[in-house]
């Protein structure tokens, strides 16, 4: 699904008051009296809180901080926030003494312009920046009266990936100071069901960390709460600094009884992919690396520490080589070599012995490598069922050969061709990022910057860790024709071990009853395709004019005027009044059975709190009434016997068998003995069975 990319997004949030407009309110002033903890130049903040609400991998953040001046002047009160690269402002308010002021989310060009106005009117402004590796930046100040309070709360959103076999929510935790109210929450419902959950944090001991947080998944629900005291915040016993800063990561994962899952709501649908148990695709790989001049000295170890561990982990059907690039080209072999013990170990004295030198020659070192796999393909050197990748690091700009970011890109478009994709390193922050983005995603890969840490050669192995597994190719996601419209991205090159595929799209048709999902890719061995079957139901519930249409797949609880109706997946809950509830199953059959159909069954939990009056084909029997039952002997069916029943002043045959009572146990119900009543129960019900059936109800 496609989602906002803060590199090609800035926001300004403009709150419309200037910092001469607040009022001074003397009479609030505090003088001299002692201040409460945590004060850092007469501002407490004393509230911030992270609430996460994820449903279906999507997640809906807010942060919400809130401050006092104690200072008997103005002061200016910051608020900064570092958000996931993926993720989208969807609004942001400061609150001022009790008044609320919104904000504007703005396109990129439009914000810097307006950005710039408003700080040189001395007005609140906020702008995204980067910020690190897996982060950018919200910062916005605004000037606060002496003794008034005043609240920030930003939203956003993201759809968490799947990386690793794992969802994972990054918060970056930095208040700057003790806090009187801290709070990390977050409720997660996944429809499939939760199977694992966890929540770790960078900067307090595993002791700590377990004192101040609470995490637990049970079924489909999932909470996490962290919440550390002013004391178990402090750096030390008697400290009066804050020792949250860094990283609070949760992840979790879902049950996966079948590869695919759908879920549909209100005509849209998403479709969620993620195979298991499948072998890996082999891979032929080539490594172009960039050994110019600026790669000197830290780099150049930490990249050869990484490809040596890399090799390790390379597998024995795989193909690889190597291209160095710095003024001119040099590879490692003439052509793609089988990756065995001996070319292993080959390649671990080529890596080692590799050095800096020179300038920097992208085009020609890439389209070397693209040749060299297409050759191997076409010579049949590799594989059948193999496939293709071009894994490029650098840390500087093309300034030999072709130095035209535009032509680089061109050439390796035409070269590529689509057969296979580009992954684009960028090592540090001096080079074109955005050139060695938009090559890598044109040509179906991604790209990724390697941080100058003491951690750069972790960076460069995880990366290749993601795509170390391929399990399918050429993956296609295909619906029935004419069927689904406004559809997201549905073909990928690779799909990876430990991620997913999601597709969403609109129904073309909300009242149809059922689609067919086909995902379809080569595998190791052979071709597959995997077939989900949707039925998407409809519930709809009637409020005046007003409706809510929900699918049995849905999990809801709707609540209006006494009335209460929880939909959780194939049962409907329906309670009001007195506690009266009634129970609406969906009993599905065999897809292929030739006569029964998927039917309703009502079922009624408390039918003693119905009034003495209530009728109808179920109502008549909510009260107990006189029968009796003798006579018991062998039937047709020598498992079921027969017996003579008198009620209502007839006397009736009635058959031994069974039925489920859903009143305790609402999704399977329990198995309980029952005599049925002959005839459509002629003498048991009042007047005749064609009585309670209304034609043309759908």
């Amino acid at each position: 699904m496609a989602s906002a990319r803060w590199p090609c997004l800035i926001l300004a949030l403009l709150s419309g008051v200037a910092v001469s407009g607040f009022p001074r309110r003397l009479g609030r002033l505090l003088g001299k009296r002692s201040l409460p903890e945590g004060v850092v130049d007469g501002i407490e903040v004393y509230g911030t809180k992270v609430h996460c609400k994820v449903t279906s991998r999507f997640a809906h953040n807010v942060i919400t901080t809130r401050a006092v001046n104690h200072a008997d002047t103005a002061k200016e009160v910051s608020f900064n926030v570092e958000l996931p690269k993926t993720a989208f402002i969807t609004n942001f308010t400061l609150t001022i003494d009790g008044v609320t002021y919104p904000g504007n989310v703005k396109e990129k060009e439009v914000a810097k312009k307006q950005y710039e106005k408003a700080v040189s009117q001395g007005k609140t402004a906020g702008l995204v920046k980067a910020s690190g590796r897996k982060l950018e930046k919200f910062t916005v100040s605004v000037n606060v009266a002496a003794g008034s309070k005043v609240t920030f709360e930003l939203t956003y959103e993201e759809l968490l990936k799947r990386h690793k076999g794992k969802y994972e929510m990054y918060l970056k935790v930095q208040p700057k100071q003790l806090v009187k109210h801290f709070e990390i929450t977050a409720d997660i419902f996944e429809p499939q069901g939760i199977s694992t959950l966890d929540a770790e944090a960078s900067f307090i001991t595993n002791d700590l960390l377990s004192s101040a947080l609470t995490k637990s998944f049970s079924g489909k629900k999932g909470h996490v709460s962290f919440k550390p005291s002013l004391d178990q915040q402090r750096s030390c016993p008697t400290c009066t600094d804050s020792l949250l800063k860094g990283d609070f990561i949760i992840t979790y994962d879902v049950n996966r009884e079948s590869p695919a899952n759908v879920q549909i709501v209100n005509g849209y649908f998403v479709h969620f992919f993620a195979p298991q148990g499948l072998p890996v695709v082999p891979k032929n790989v080539v490594f172009v690396i960039d050994v110019s001049g600026s790669m000197h000295g830290r780099k150049m170890e930490q990249t050869k520490d990484a490809l040596l561990k890399i090799l390790e982990d390379v597998k024995e059907d795989d193909y690889l080589n190597f291209i160095l690039f710095s003024g001119g080209v040099t590879t490692w072999k003439d052509t793609l070599v089988q990756a065995t013990p001996e070319n292993i170990q080959e390649a671990r004295k080529f890596v080692m012995n590799i050095r800096d030198q020179g300038m920097t020659n992208i085009n020609d070192a890439l389209l070397k490598g693209i040749s060299m796999l297409n050759k191997a393909r076409e010579e049949y050197r590799v594989l059948e069922r193999s496939t293709s990748i071009v894994i490029m690091l650098t840390d500087g700009d093309a300034n030999v050969g072709e130095s035209r970011p535009e032509k680089i890109q061109e050439n390796v478009r035409n070269a590529i061709g689509g057969k296979f994709p580009l992954y684009n390193l960028g090592f540090g922050n001096n080079l074109n990022y955005n050139f060695l983005e938009r090559m890598a995603l044109e040509n179906h890969g991604l790209a990724r910057r390697i941080y100058e840490d003491s951690d750069a050669n972790v960076q460069l192995q995880g990366f290749y860790e993601e795509v170390a597994n391929p399990l399918l190719t050429d993956v296609e996601v295909e619906y029935p024709e004419n069927a689904i419209l406004d559809l997201t991205q549905n073909s990928y090159q690779h799909f990876y071990d430990g991620s997913e595929i999601v597709v969403a799209g609109r129904l073309a048709d909300e009242d149809m009853n059922s689609f067919k999902a086909d995902v379809k890719g080569h595998g190791a061995i052979n071709d597959l395709t995997f077939t989900e079957e949707v039925t998407p139901e409809r519930i709809t519930l009637w409020h005046g004019a007003a409706q809510s249409t929900f699918s049995w797949l849905d999990t809801v609880t709707v609540t209006e005027d006494g009335l209460s109706v929880t939909i959780d997946r194939k049962n409907m809950v329906v309670s009001f009044g007195d506690g009266v509830t009634f129970v609406v199953v969906l009993h599905q059959v065999w897809k292929k059975q030739p006569i029964h159909h998927d039917f309703l069954g009502f079922y009624v939990v408390d039918s003693h709190r119905m009034s003495a009056q209530t009728h109808g084909l179920l109502g008549q029997f909510f009260h107990p009434f006189d029968f009796k039952v003798s006579d018991v002997h062998p039937g047709s069916d020598p498992t079921k016997p027969d017996a003579t029943m008198v009620v209502k002043n007839h006397r009736l045959t009635v058959t031994r068998g069974s039925q489920k009572d859903y009143r305790k146990d609402v999704s399977a119900g329990t198995k309980v003995a029952c005599w049925f009543v002959h005839n459509n129960g002629q003498g048991l019900i009042d007047g005749v069975n064609s009585d309670y059936i209304v034609p043309s109800l759908f």
